[in-house]
C-alpha cells in the first residue's frame, strides 16, 4: 500500500476578477474534480479502496500513538519501558491504568478508526457496482468498515454509527450502543463474504487484500465477543473448511518477512523498507504517507544496554519489555518452540553471546522480546538510509492459529468439547506439545496466552473472559471502568451528543 495510491483531490485554482464578463465569473474551477467524476472508473475505485486499507498501516505505526501499543500496554505481557517513568507519559499511563479522556494514544485510536470508516463510506456511497472489480471493491469496503467498527466497539464500547458522508452541520452524531454497532458489523461482513474472492484467487500483487476467509474470520470474532457461540463456531468453521489456510510448520520464522502473507496469514498491516528514510526525510507526528513501521524501533531493547550476540537483533528505544511472568508461562508448559521465537530470558540471551548491562534500567524485567524484534535483516541501512527508521516487518492482524483457538473456544462454550479439543490440539501439535489435559477452557486461555503473546490481543481477551480484574488488578485495573477506554476529550468537546464511559 504505497502512499501514491492515496486519494488526492486537487483543490488549487485561480480566480481572476473581471468587471466586463459575468460569464467569466461562472467558469468551473480549474483543477477541481468532483466526487461524482472521480469514482467513475475501476482505477479510481481501486485508488479509493487502497486509501481505506492504508489506515491499517497508519493506525498501528504512528510513532507515539500506535493502536497496537494501546492494546498491548494494558496487558500483563509487558512493561511500558522507555528511558524512565517520564519517557512518553501517555504510554506510561496505559501501563498503570492512570489514563483519562485526554490520553493522546487513545485519542489517536479513536481518530484513526473513524478515518478508516470515513474512507470506507466514501467508497460505499460513491462507487457503482457496474463492473466485477467494483463489486469486489465494494465488498472490501464493507469488510474494512466492519473491521474499524469492531475496533471501536471492542475498545470503547460504543460510538457514533456513521454510514454516510456528513455535512458539517451533522458532525454531532448520537452514540449507538454496542448491540447496534455489532448488528452493522454483522451485516457488513455477511455482505462482504458474498462478494469477496478466496485467497487463492488473488494474484501476488493483491495479497494484502481482504478475502472471503478474512471476512468470515472477523465475523466469527465479532460473534464470539457477543457470546453468540454457535454462530461464531459456524463462521470460523467456514474458514477451516475453505482449505485456503494452514498452520505454518516452522513457528520460528512465522513472524519474519519471509513468511509475510504466507499460508497462515488472514490479514496483515503491510509495511516496506524501500522508502529509505533518514533523519531528514522521516516525518514525526503520525504522517499518513510514512511506509515503515517505526513501532518496531520504539519497542526494541534499549541500545544503551543491549549486547546482541548472535540473536540477529539490534538495539531499539526500549519500550514494551516482556515481563518475567510471560516467560514463565512458556516454561511451565514446556513450550520451548514458541518461547524461543517469542521471548528470551537473560540466561537465554547470554547463551547466544549477548548481554544486558543495566539490570536496574526502567521497565526491565529480565527478558527480551523476539517476536516482532528489531532485526537488522528486516530494515534498510543502505545508500544513506537509517536502519532505525526503515523497518518493514508486517503486523499480523488475523492469522489461522488465532482462528483455530477462537473456534475451539466457541465450540467448547456451545457444548462441543470433542471438536474443541481437536482444534486446540492442532495448535499445540505445531508447538510440539502433547494433547491438553484438564480444564479445556483454561487450556484454551493458556494456549492463547502463549501462541498470541505480543500480538495485541491479550488485554481484550482478559476483558471479554471477565478475568481482567483478577489478572490486571495488581497493575491498577479497576472493574467497572477499565473494561473500555475513555471516549476522547476531543469527541466530548466537539460532539454535543457524546456519552462518556463510566467512571472517567
Amino acid at each position: 500500500m504505497k502512499s501514491s495510491y492515496k486519494l488526492l483531490i486537487a483543490l488549487a485554482f485561480t480566480l481572476v476578477f473581471s468587471a466586463c464578463s459575468k460569464d467569466f465569473l461562472e467558469v468551473e474551477p480549474i483543477g477541481k474534480m468532483s466526487v461524482e467524476l472521480f469514482y467513475q472508473t475501476d482505477e479510481d475505485a481501486t485508488k479509493a479502496i487502497i486509501a481505506t486499507y492504508d489506515i491499517l498501516q497508519w493506525m498501528n505505526a504512528r510513532d507515539w500513538n500506535s493502536s497496537y501499543l494501546v492494546k498491548t500496554f494494558p496487558s500483563d505481557e509487558s512493561n511500558v519501558g522507555g528511558g524512565d517513568a517520564g519517557d512518553q507519559p501517555p504510554y506510561q499511563e496505559l501501563g498503570g491504568f492512570t489514563y483519562g479522556p485526554s490520553n493522546a494514544p487513545i485519542t489517536a485510536v479513536w481518530q484513526s478508526n473513524y478515518f478508516g470508516i470515513y474512507r470506507a463510506n466514501l467508497v460505499l456511497n460513491n462507487v457503482k457496482d457496474d463492473s466485477d472489480l467494483k463489486k469486489q471493491i465494494l465488498a472490501e469496503a464493507k469488510f474494512l468498515r466492519a473491521y474499524y467498527y469492531f475496533e471501536i466497539v471492542s475498545m470503547f464500547g460504543h460510538g457514533p454509527l456513521i454510514l454516510d458522508e456528513l455535512a458539517p452541520s451533522e458532525y454531532s452524531q448520537p452514540f449507538a450502543d454496542a448491540a447496534a454497532i455489532y448488528a452493522q458489523i454483522e451485516k457488513d461482513l455477511n455482505e462482504a463474504i458474498a462478494g469477496l474472492p478466496l485467497k487463492s484467487q488473488y494474484g501476488a500483487e493483491d495479497k494484502f487484500r481482504a478475502t472471503k476467509g478474512t471476512a468470515q474470520a472477523l465475523l466469527g470474532k465479532a460473534l464470539l465477543y457477543q457470546k453468540k457461540y454457535t454462530e461464531s463456531a459456524a463462521a470460523f468453521t467456514s474458514v477451516v473448511e475453505s482449505n485456503e489456510y494452514a498452520l505454518q510448520a516452522d513457528f520460528s520464522t512465522l513472524f519474519l518477512k519471509e513468511s509475510e502473507f504466507g499460508e497462515e496469514s488472514i490479514l496483515e498491516a503491510s509495511f516496506v523498507t524501500t522508502s529509505g528514510y533518514d533523519w531528514g526525510t522521516f516525518q514525526w507526528g503520525g504522517n499518513r504517507a510514512m511506509e515503515n513501521n517505526i513501532t518496531w524501533q520504539l519497542t526494541g531493547p534499549r541500545g544503551d544496554y543491549f549486547v546482541a550476540g548472535t540473536t540477529g537483533l539490534i538495539g531499539g528505544w526500549g519500550f514494551n519489555y516482556p515481563r518475567q511472568a510471560a516467560y514463565d508461562v512458556f516454561t511451565a508448559a514446556g513450550d520451548n518452540v514458541r518461547k524461543a521465537a517469542s521471548i528470551l530470558s537473560l540466561a537465554d540471551l547470554r547463551a547466544q553471546g549477548g548481554d544486558w548491562t543495566n539490570e536496574s534500567s526502567w521497565g526491565w524485567d529480565g527478558c527480551i522480546r523476539v517476536k516482532y524484534g528489531t532485526r537488522m535483516d528486516e530494515t534498510n541501512g543502505e545508500n544513506g538510509a537509517v536502519p532505525e527508521l526503515n523497518y518493514g516487518t508486517n503486523l499480523r492482524l488475523i492469522r489461522y492459529a488465532d482462528v483455530l483457538l477462537m473456534l475451539a473456544e466457541a465450540l467448547h462454550l456451545s457444548g462441543n468439547d470433542a471438536d474443541a479439543a481437536m482444534y486446540l490440539n492442532q495448535v499445540r501439535e505445531r508447538a510440539q506439545l502433547a494433547p491438553f489435559t484438564g480444564d479445556i477452557m483454561q487450556a484454551i486461555k493458556t494456549e492463547r496466552q502463549m501462541e498470541l503473546v505480543f500480538e495485541g490481543v491479550r488485554f481484550l481477551d482478559l476483558v471479554r473472559w471477565g478475568d481482567a480484574a483478577t489478572v490486571l488488578g495488581p497493575f491498577g485495573f479497576v472493574a467497572g471502568k477499565h473494561e473500555v477506554f475513555p471516549i476522547p476529550q476531543d469527541e466530548m468537546r466537539n460532539n454535543s451528543t457524546a456519552q462518556q464511559n463510566p467512571n472517567y
